[in-house]
């Protein structure tokens, strides 16, 4: 009697083999990814909550100590940001059209951001530490705010920028694998979108995040 096989997977098309059909793998890389969002605003919710405390509790040391932010040349990284994500909007459209060769432009595009938005960081960061203004033992603060309180301050904001850089540094290395599988020409993204579509849900996510930091750290009126 012969043994009864389920029908092989093409291992070269974008099904990966413990997928019924393309339909079920697509929704379970939507649920994932969701999930793994749901689970990054948990996490940076808690630094925001912290935030509003210090805020709520010190309204003029916050405001003077906010001060000796840049709000210009982050500024020009709001902008960066957002042009990135008008090109992670581009690329996932022409992913949709099957064009390889306008997917792979606009990915550099994002890649080309994302590098300018870390080196605008670090440049941004090397002025705090040259002003010893990172929290530590080194750290020395002579503005108009309460010293403690200046220190929460840049604490937070190490913090909670630090860990967007992060996901900014993530996204960067997401999105260059993500262009060498379209210049490779990978079934997995060519016949199928929603990889790259993926990619950009989570590139919004970092560029959404930056959005509330940029206002609440450096736009923050005087009480």
């Amino acid at each position: 009697m012969a043994a009864i096989t389920a029908p092989a997977h093409d291992h070269h098309g974008p099904l990966h083999h413990q997928f019924d059909d393309l339909e079920q793998q697509n929704e379970t890389y939507i649920l994932g990814m969701w999930a793994f969002l749901v689970q990054e605003i948990m996490f940076f919710g808690a630094l925001f909550v912290s935030y509003a405390i210090m805020r709520y509790k010190h309204p003029m040391d916050w405001w003077a100590a906010h001060t000796e932010l840049d709000w210009k040349l982050a500024g020009v990284n709001t902008f960066n940001l957002l042009v990135s994500s008008f090109f992670v909007a581009m690329a996932v459209r022409n992913a949709q059209l099957k064009q390889p060769g306008k997917v792979v432009g606009w990915l550099f595009g994002v890649i080309l951001c994302s590098l300018i938005f870390l080196v605008i960081k670090y440049f941004e960061y090397s002025l705090k530490w040259q002003h010893h203004l990172v929290p530590g033992p080194s750290f020395y603060y002579t503005g108009e705010a309460n010293a403690g309180v200046a220190q929460t301050f840049f604490g937070l904001y190490f913090a909670m920028t630090g860990l967007h850089g992060i996901h900014v540094l993530v996204g960067l290395i997401i999105f260059v694998v993500l262009t060498g599988l379209w210049i490779a020409r990978k079934p997995i993204v060519t016949e199928d979108y929603i990889p790259t579509e993926m990619c950009g849900l989570y590139w919004h996510f970092v560029d959404l995040v930056w959005i509330f930091l940029y206002p609440l750290f450096y736009l923050i009126p005087k009480p």
